[in-house]
């Protein structure tokens, strides 16, 4: 799986303008599954995203964990992470997860981050979406599950 992590202070995904999630202080985190990716792939991202470092102690180091400040998180399918932009000028997204594999991981991972005490809320999969953020530091981080 891959992630885009982006620490924000607020975030929102609208569809046919009608909010569908939204976060305050935590993490939009736009995720895209591919092929060969498993529940437990999606578990072992989850586990690391909640545990990774980004957000500010007293002294505003980047020491602590979404998990320890309490932030939240909203997550947002997004296939074109995958995109191949290798030969010529329109990205290729063959690398992505077939539609009904990528829907059911996204919400399994969606899910593993509430078992972690993660409050966590989605787009809307597959939908024509408007996500809109206020990103804090700012701090903007890739994870792929295939290069830890």
């Amino acid at each position: 799986m891959r992630a885009l992590l982006q620490r924000v202070t607020e975030a929102r995904v609208d569809v046919a303008g009608q909010t569908v999630g939204q976060t305050g202080p935590g993490l939009l985190i736009l995720v895209c599954a591919m092929p060969g990716d498993t529940a437990e792939t999606a578990d072992r991202l989850a586990a690391k995203i909640s545990k990774l470092r980004i957000f500010h102690d007293d002294a505003g180091k980047m020491n602590l964990s979404l998990a320890q400040t309490g932030g939240a998180a909203l997550v947002v399918s997004q296939f074109t992470l995958a995109a191949d932009t290798a030969r010529g000028n329109r990205p290729g997204f063959s690398g992505a997860a077939g539609p009904q594999e990528a829907e059911a991981l996204y919400l399994h991972f969606a899910d593993a981050l509430r078992d972690l005490g993660i409050a966590t809320e989605t787009g809307l999969f597959g939908a024509d979406m408007q996500v809109y953020l206020v990103n804090d530091g700012p701090v903007t981080l890739w994870l792929d599950t295939e290069n830890p």
